[in-house]
């Protein structure tokens, strides 16, 4: 299969390019980075563009049977209005070049990212793809990406709509934030530690995205997170034993909200998400629970 995967060169898109190549696929990554990422394959070919922006790259899109839209500016960080907008753009406009530059002779499949921000902070609620939207930033803005991204359903492709928890993974990304803290003895649950934390390995994650590639039946939303969410608290704990780190110095939400603005109530954010849809499509997870993940993740760095 021909794949174009944009947002290649963050850590979803290298581990999901490297997984897809190892399998046999052709690879076409799109990146704003000018150096394209270490992967040394003669199926791999790197286009360095603004994907925001309409350009030549998207002449790429008549080559391939379908797109991974991963492209999007990172969350992590504090938000100001500017950033904030920079998060949007980056996901829409982007998504929206794609869908315009679609063939119109033949079906692709179009796998969009989305989040489970999109179901607001919902307490102890239980999430399935079925559940309703929240209101607050990122639950809207989940809402209008997976909007641009399902415009290319009518024109006759297949979307699935890929809404990620948090991607756990080597050499970045959460993981990359959270690990020094707990090496430095620093670590702990964040504000109450009851928020409900929807993640997934990243082995997981690149295997569910081929598994709905080559399942033609399957279209629509799926929560692209572990069978087995924890408390924010548990988290705190399975990390602590992992790193042989004390796990009992908590952030006060106060102080998450003053340090990170807007963002640290992202963190305090509660989603239960469960995969609802890809259980009943037959998908098996290599690491359903957080301490085996954790374990398989940092057994190289934590000698």
């Amino acid at each position: 299969m021909d794949i174009l995967i944009t947002g290649v060169t963050g850590l979803v898109g290298r581990y999901l390019a490297g997984h897809l190549l190892a399998a046999g696929h052709r690879i076409i990554g799109i990146g704003s980075r000018q150096t394209p990422p270490a992967l040394d394959d003669a199926n791999f070919t790197y286009i360095a563009a603004d994907t925001t922006r309409q350009g030549d790259w998207q002449e790429s899109l008549n080559q391939v049977d379908a797109v991974v839209n991963l492209a999007g500016r990172t969350i992590f960080r504090r938000w100001t209005r500017r950033y904030k907008q920079s998060i949007r753009d980056s996901r829409l406009l982007t998504t929206a070049n794609l869908v315009a530059a679609l063939p119109r002779e033949r079906q692709v499949t179009m796998v969009s990212t989305s989040a489970v921000g999109y179901y607001g902070s919902r307490g102890d609620d239980l999430l399935t793809e079925n559940a309703t939207p929240g209101d607050d930033f990122l639950a809207q803005l989940a809402q209008d990406w997976e909007a641009e991204a399902l415009d290319a359903q009518h024109l006759g492709h297949r979307v699935v709509i890929a809404r990620f928890g948090v991607v756990l993974g080597r050499g970045g990304g959460a993981l990359g934030q959270m690990v020094p803290a707990f090496r430095s003895f620093l670590g702990g649950p964040l504000g109450s530690g009851a928020q409900w934390f929807p993640w997934i390995h990243i082995q997981d994650l690149a295997a569910a995205v081929e598994f709905v590639l080559s399942h033609q039946q399957m279209a629509g939303p799926f929560n692209f997170c572990a069978p087995q969410p924890i408390q924010n608290r548990d988290l705190a704990r399975s990390l602590g034993r992992v790193l042989n780190r004390p796990a009992v110095l908590p952030a006060p939400a106060l102080m998450v909200r003053l340090a990170l603005g807007e963002f640290g109530g992202v963190l305090l954010a509660s989603q239960r998400a469960v995969p609802e849809q890809l259980l009943q499509q037959g998908f098996r997870f290599e690491f359903p629970e957080i301490e085996g993940a954790l374990r398989q993740l940092l057994k190289t760095e934590d000698g």
